[in-house]
C-alpha cells in the first residue's frame, strides 16, 4: 500500500478527536478521494501532532530518530488494532504481531522514570513524571494507554470502520454506533443503496 504524506503538519488533529490517544495515533493515516495518506512524515508533523493532543508542550523538540519510533509505534498500534477488530481491510499495518508488541512494550518502557524526591516548603514529596516532558514521555503514555485499550474492556468497544475508502478506527461508544463519523455512515448507506439499485447486467 502506498502512503502520501498529507503535507499539511495539522492534518491528523481533526481525524475523530474525541477518540483517545492512541486511536488518534493511529489515526494518522487516513484516506480521501484521492488515496490514503500519512500525517506524520516529518519531525514538524509529529510534534505539531504531540502538541495538538496536549501529550508535549508546543515548543518540544522532535528529532529524526523520535519521528521514527512514533511511526514505528503508529505501525505497530494499526497491526494490534487489526488483530482486535478482525481488521483486514489493506491499510491495516503488514507488521508481524511479534514485531508490533515487542514496539509497543518498547515505547511503554523507554519513558518510564524512576520516582523522584522534591523537597517543597519543607515537606519532602515523590514526584512521578519525568524532570522534563520528552517525546519518549509522550510515546510511552501512548503505549500503555494502548495497552489498556487493546486488553481492557475496551479492547472489545474498538472497532474498524468499514465505510468504503475508509481506513480509521474508532471506540464503540454507543450500541448503535457503526462508523467512525456521521460522513462514513451516509457513505455506507450511500453505497449500499447503489448496490440494490444499479442496474443489473445481463
Amino acid at each position: 500500500m502506498e502512503l502520501e504524506a498529507t503535507g499539511d503538519p495539522d492534518v491528523a488533529a481533526w481525524v475523530l478527536p474525541e477518540e483517545p490517544a492512541p486511536i488518534r495515533l493511529m489515526n494518522t493515516i487516513w484516506a480521501d478521494r484521492y488515496g490514503v495518506h500519512d500525517a506524520l512524515t516529518t519531525p514538524t508533523h509529529l510534534a505539531t501532532w504531540l502538541a495538538e493532543t496536549r501529550l508535549a508542550a508546543s515548543d518540544t523538540v522532535v528529532t529524526g530518530a523520535d519521528l521514527e519510533r512514533g511511526r514505528h509505534l503508529r505501525d505497530a498500534l494499526r497491526r494490534l488494532a487489526a488483530l482486535v477488530t478482525d481488521d483486514d481491510r489493506p491499510a491495516a499495518a503488514p507488521l508481524d504481531l511479534a514485531v508490533a508488541v515487542a514496539d509497543v512494550n518498547e515505547a511503554a518502557a523507554r519513558g518510564l522514570t524512576p520516582p523522584r524526591l522534591e523537597l517543597s516548603d519543607g515537606a519532602l514529596r515523590r514526584v512521578d513524571a519525568p524532570a522534563e516532558p520528552s517525546v519518549a514521555a509522550a510515546l510511552s503514555q501512548l503505549a500503555s494507554a494502548a495497552i489498556d485499550l487493546l486488553t481492557a474492556e475496551a479492547g472489545g468497544r474498538l472497532r474498524a470502520c468499514r465505510a468504503p475508502g475508509c481506513v480509521l478506527y474508532f471506540v464503540k461508544d454507543h450500541p448503535r454506533r457503526r462508523w467512525c463519523s456521521s460522513a462514513c455512515g451516509n457513505r455506507a448507506r450511500a453505497a449500499r443503496h447503489y448496490r440494490r439499485h444499479r442496474p443489473q447486467v445481463p
